[in-house]
Formats: C-alpha cells, structure tokens, sequence
C-alpha cells in the first residue's frame, strides 16, 4: 500500500515550505507546486527527498481556472494508477493591500480567482482520487485561511479579505459534499510569517500588533504547519473546522 501522497501549493517558500516539510517528516511523499521560485522549489523538494520519502515540484498558476481545472485532470489521470492522492493543502494564495478608493478590478478578481476559485476547481478535479485514500481517516484537504478574513478585517485589504472569506466558505461547503470519504479543514493563522515587504515589515507596525496577542509573539511557520499535519493525518473525526492558530489574537 502506497505511504501517503501530498499535494501543498506554494510549497516552495515560508508557510508552504514548512507544511512540505512537515507532511514528508509524517512519512508523506509531498509534491509542490510553484509560480516564479523554480530555486526554492528545487530545494524544497530536495529536502524532502532528504526525509527518506519522495519530493517533487512542479510549475503551476492559479491565476487561470480553466488552465488550473485542465492541469489538475491531466495530473490525476498520471497519478491514478499510481501515487493516488491523499492530502491537497492550498496554501498558495496572493495578498497585500488595496485601498478601496485605488482599488482596481481586473487586480481584485486576480486575488479571487488565485485564493478561492482555483482551489475550488483544484479540489473538485482530485475529489475522485481523495476519495479513493487507503490513509486511516481517508482524504483530506485542508486550506490556509486568515483570522482577520473572519471578523477580524484589515483597513484596505476587503478584497483579499472577500476572497479568503470565500475560502472557508469552501471549506464547510465542501465538507458536506465531499463527506464521508475526504475530510475538509482550514487552518487560520493570524501572524505565523511577517510580510517580506510593505508596511507589515515594519518592526514598529509588528510591535503594535503583536501587543493584541496574549501570547506576546507572532507565530512561526512550523506553528502552522504542525495543526495542518494533525488536520490531514489524524484529526480523523473532525471536517467543515477552521482552526484558528494566532496566539490568542482572536480574543483581543
């Protein structure tokens, strides 16, 4: 019987690295996908090649939903015979800001297409495979909120906020529809990575917000990847949750 297969979008770098790395140390082969960090996926798949399982990455956009439904068919139909697929983690996603008054449409529907349309179309094309799994607890999926997406809103961020809102709607609906063979999860983080660029690099910005958490840190990716692992692999009796991994941010 074949170990495990996981599929993480984004996988090359930051949080999508860590839930690789994570899912090849549970004993998982991991394929990756990646946009424009072919390096950094190199390395990644490297490195979990490095954990005694199979890595893999693979050039993959989701800015195109019918390019996303057609690729994901073509891989199913390599991977049915074979690896199967047992775990898809939607991780990729696109974020920053855009105030309202500046805010341009073809660049809000770019965030709705990347951060819930595609992973929408993605999962509906690996349903048949996630729910042929041999893994204990079957199929999983399990995408990668935000807290400040559910009631927690960001000043300039309402599009990608509507987009990651659409998400975990996503996710409670696919429950449903996905149940009882694959189980559907989300994992909403509040800081785990500060932002590269932008006002959030800001150690002054960091400081204030870190202020609300009552734990007094921000997260870190292996924070986040460690209840994406337990979501996938042994929350066997849990479907339709979004788990909130942010210190205790969502209180304050």
């Amino acid at each position: 019987m074949s170990r495990g297969h996981a599929l993480v979008t984004g996988g090359a770098r930051r949080v999508g690295r860590a839930i690789a790395l994570e899912l090849a140390r549970a004993g998982l082969d991991v394929t990756i996908t990646f946009d424009r960090s072919a390096s950094d996926a190199k390395a990644t798949a490297e490195a979990i090649s490095a954990r005694g399982v199979r890595g893999e990455s693979i050039a993959f956009t989701l800015d195109d939903p019918k390019r996303v439904h057609e690729a994901c068919v073509d891989l199913a139909a390599q991977w049915e015979h074979g690896r199967g697929l047992d775990v898809l983690v939607h991780n990729a996603s696109v974020y920053g800001p855009m105030a309202v008054g500046a805010m341009d449409a073809g660049d809000a529907e770019r965030v709705m297409r990347v951060n819930a349309i595609s992973p929408l179309v993605m999962t509906a094309a690996f349903a048949g495979l996630l729910s042929r799994s041999k893994l204990e607890g079957g199929g999983s999926v399990v995408a990668m909120a935000d807290i400040h997406a559910m009631g927690r809103p960001r000043r300039d961020h309402a599009a990608y906020s509507m987009s990651k809102a659409a998400l975990v709607e996503m996710v409670r609906s696919l429950a449903r529809d996905l149940a009882p063979k694959v189980r559907v999860n989300a994992v909403a983080p509040g800081v785990v990575a500060w932002p590269e660029r932008g006002a959030e690099s800001d150690r002054a910005m960091q400081e204030a917000y870190l202020s609300r958490v009552p734990l007094g840190r921000a997260g870190t990716v292996e924070d986040a990847a460690e209840v994406v692992r337990w979501l996938a692999l042994e929350a066997r009796y849990i479907t339709g949750e979004i788990v909130r991994v942010d210190g205790g941010r969502w209180l304050a």
